[in-house]
């Protein structure tokens, strides 16, 4: 497993894996906000559930990073929580630099490799809100990109769920990882965003392809910044399928 440092950038504190590329980052006077704008739209998810419902739903990561995701599912969504990494460093690290919340009954960390933790019976159709975002210490290509892996992510996923992954990578495809979602959860159950300014283009699954009507998604992004303060209207200008009936 790759070394586990931080650095910091005025108010900010970054996780590296031995490399200079940011695997995660916190802000110190806010540590269980969202900091950088991919990590944020990670989170776009919540425009296909009714906020005052998401309390009663379970998140899951898959790759820890610095936290952000699971402290903000945790501490500002009071959702269940459960995450998979693999690395026991990059949850130590959590514990010691960047608040990660002790364990207790809404919030559990598995130490395993996600392609085969997920397979496993007891996370079938659990995951409202499935979080990937799986990067080796080079950050070059998802370290699980296959689409056997995004069948096993759509497994996991309940009634009504969606999964946000993230596929940025400097050597990776973009359009490969995408046909590889699509052939595991069809095209019809894919949205996109455009790229952010890093090169991150996180793209959302749908368990069942739906198509909320524009007042709802824009009632929904309302609520979603209200309560939470994430962009959610941002998040409408940038956010499109990824084909359409045409395609």
């Amino acid at each position: 497993m790759p070394e586990v440092s931080f650095s910091e950038d005025g108010q900010v504190r970054h996780l590296h894996l031995g490399t200079p590329w940011i695997q995660g980052s916190m802000r110190l006077d806010a540590p269980f906000d969202l900091e950088l704008d991919y990590v944020q739209r990670m989170m776009a998810w919540l425009l296909f559930q009714r906020p005052e419902g998401v309390p009663g739903l379970h998140a899951m990561q898959l790759g820890l990073g610095a936290g952000a995701l699971t402290k903000f599912c945790l501490k500002k969504l009071r959702m269940r929580s459960t995450v998979i990494e693999i690395n026991p460093r990059v949850l130590q690290a959590c514990r010691v630099a960047f608040k990660l919340p002790p364990e207790s009954e809404r919030f559990r960390v598995i130490l395993a490799d996600a392609s085969r933790e997920i397979a496993k019976a007891e996370h079938l159709g659990a995951v409202d809100a499935l979080q990937v975002d799986l990067y080796d210490h080079e950050a070059a290509a998802p370290a699980l990109d296959s689409a056997d892996f995004y069948a096993g992510c759509r497994g996991l996923l309940a009634d009504g769920g969606v999964m946000t992954v993230n596929l940025f990578g400097r050597n990776a495809s973009f359009e490969q990882s995408l046909a590889r979602v699509a052939d595991a959860f069809g095209k019809a159950a894919l949205w996109r965003f455009s790229p952010t300014r890093e090169g991150n283009t996180v793209v959302l699954a749908q368990r069942e392809p739906s198509g909320p009507p524009r007042p709802l998604l824009i009632e929904r992004a309302q609520a979603i910044e209200s309560r939470w303060g994430l962009p959610a209207g941002k998040w409408l200008r940038l956010l499109r399928p990824c084909w359409t009936q045409a395609d």
